[in-house]
């Protein structure tokens, strides 16, 4: 199984399958700007204390809650210059998720990446207009997906003339609140683009708590060192000051006072990872 030599340019001297882990990291949702910088300022300096070179994380609009009356978003015009502050203030880049073809273009005025949720994982339109603002393009595999099937989602983003792409791994969807991560489709998925591990959306527990989604955040440390040990490129994570109160995805949260422990912890798995990252046993 030959992993590909491509990378993922996300800012000058930030590239993803490079010999440096990318951290995207951050709360689920932009809740207000004082959060984001809190947040923000904490994990950045212990991203670059342990090793990981990083991006702020914070989606506009959750577009995909169970149920309607959970909340969504401040405004997109809000959030948007909430992200712009917390890019500028800290200088970081930033990824947020696009939901529709039409807020590509404005998000990407202000985003250095442009997240394809998992759930939208197939749908060209979206991976097109993404693809066409020239910025960085995360793919989430979908739950429903293949491994070997995200190569076409690849593709798709390749085709607009935007190499730089790359997929996400957030576990299968086997109902029943429940979600699993086969380790496999981090190298299978490795051939086609540099792939990142989403560690809290993969202890997610989709609609668990009756119209919102519960999680099992014990799991987390287990899951990120296992696929840190395969030799990936870059981890995913939310995080929280007070998860209990976050708007968003509370019960998979990494509380934000735990990361101190949880980051170098992961750098030294992924270290780990990449020794042996080419050993084979095929014929």
């Amino acid at each position: 199984m030959n992993r590909t030599t491509s990378t993922m340019h996300i800012r000058e001297g930030i590239v993803l399958g490079s010999e440096k882990p990318v951290l995207f990291a951050g709360p689920c949702a932009v809740e207000s700007l004082d959060i984001c910088l809190e947040i923000g300022t904490k994990v950045k300096e212990l991203a670059e204390k342990n090793g990981f070179s990083y991006v702020f994380k914070a989606s506009f609009d959750k577009a995909n809650r169970t149920s309607s009356g959970s909340f969504r978003s401040i405004g997109m015009d809000q959030s948007l210059q909430v992200l712009q502050e917390v890019g500028k203030t800290l200088d970081v880049p930033l990824v947020t998720d696009i939901h529709e073809s039409y807020q590509a273009k404005e998000v990407a005025e202000v985003v250095d990446v442009l997240q394809i949720p998992a759930f939208l994982c197939r749908q060209t339109d979206l991976l097109l207009a993404a693809a066409e603002t020239g910025k960085a393009v995360k793919i989430k595999r979908g739950q429903f997906m293949a491994p070997e099937d995200m190569q076409y989602a690849v593709k798709k983003v390749r085709s607009a003339g935007n190499d730089n792409v790359c997929l996400t791994e957030r576990g299968f969807s086997l109902g029943y609140h429940n979600l699993v991560v086969d380790m496999r489709g981090l190298p299978i998925m490795r051939q086609f683009a540099p792939v990142v591990f989403d560690i809290t959306h993969s202890v997610q527990q989709p609609g668990g708590q009756g119209g919102t989604s519960g999680g099992q955040r014990e799991f987390a440390p287990i899951l990120a060192r296992a696929a840190a040990a395969t030799g990936i490129d870059g981890f995913f994570i939310e995080t929280h000051p007070e998860p209990k109160k976050a708007l968003s995805d509370g019960p998979n949260l990494i509380p934000l006072n735990k990361m101190e422990d949880f980051l170098p912890m992961l750098f030294e798995a992924w270290s780990l990872g990449r020794k042996f990252q080419d050993f084979k046993v095929e014929d």
